[in-house]
């Protein structure tokens, strides 16, 4: 696991966050090529009665037979591309775990979000490794108590990384709010271990 120097101390919850994870330059060099050449889809749920587009672009990459299911979409598995490959061999060597699946959410501007959840689905554990790496603009990352609604706010640079572990899935849910006078995009790569055929489960 990660050095204790970036591990955030709160009560039920296993938290560490690495600003400078990859450097300004890499950093800007996949955001860049993301943008292009993630296959991003835009897809819709229903709510209450109500179809609503999902406040973001996402894309599901795996290992071979992998699929997911979010909010009534089943995804199948794309397969690896190399850069893809490249940033989980680099975070599987630096977190001592292994991900054989990644979520990409591209958040196009501050209007774009993700509400409050828990990556807590019975395919990824009991106590899940999930590894969020953050390219573009910098957004808030809210995390709430379940026991008693304490808050802690990170705020997710370009190029960091944040691994959530242990019972934090169990005890905390996340969220990523509006922030309307953002006005740039944000690529979030969250990583995990599916421990089934299936994968199913939300983001960070």
């Amino acid at each position: 696991m990660l050095d204790e120097k970036f591990r955030i101390q709160v009560a039920g919850a296993e938290l560490w966050y690495v600003p400078n994870f990859l450097d300004t330059q890499q950093a800007n060099a996949f955001y860049q090529q993301a943008t292009r050449d993630i296959a991003w889809r835009s897809d819709s749920i229903r709510l209450f009665g109500k179809t609503h587009l999902i406040p973001r672009l996402h894309a599901f990459y795996g290992d071979k037979g992998l699929s997911y299911r979010y909010s009534g979409i089943v995804n199948h598995a794309l397969p690896w591309t190399n850069p893809l490959l490249e940033i989980r061999a680099e975070l599987e060597n630096r977190t001592q775990s292994s991900f054989n699946a990644l979520l990409a959410n591209f958040y196009r501007d501050g209007n774009d979000s993700n509400g409050w959840h828990a990556d807590n689905e019975p395919e990824l554990g009991p106590m899940p490794v999930i590894a969020s790496l953050s390219f573009g603009a910098g957004r808030d990352f809210q995390l709430r108590r379940n026991s008693d609604r304490k808050r802690v706010d990170i705020h997710l640079e370009s190029g960091s990384l944040l691994l959530m572990a242990g019972a934090t899935q169990r005890n905390w849910q996340h969220c990523i709010p509006k922030r309307k006078r953002c006005q740039n995009g944000r690529i979030n790569l969250t990583f995990r271990k599916v421990m089934q055929e299936k994968v199913a489960g939300s983001n960070a």
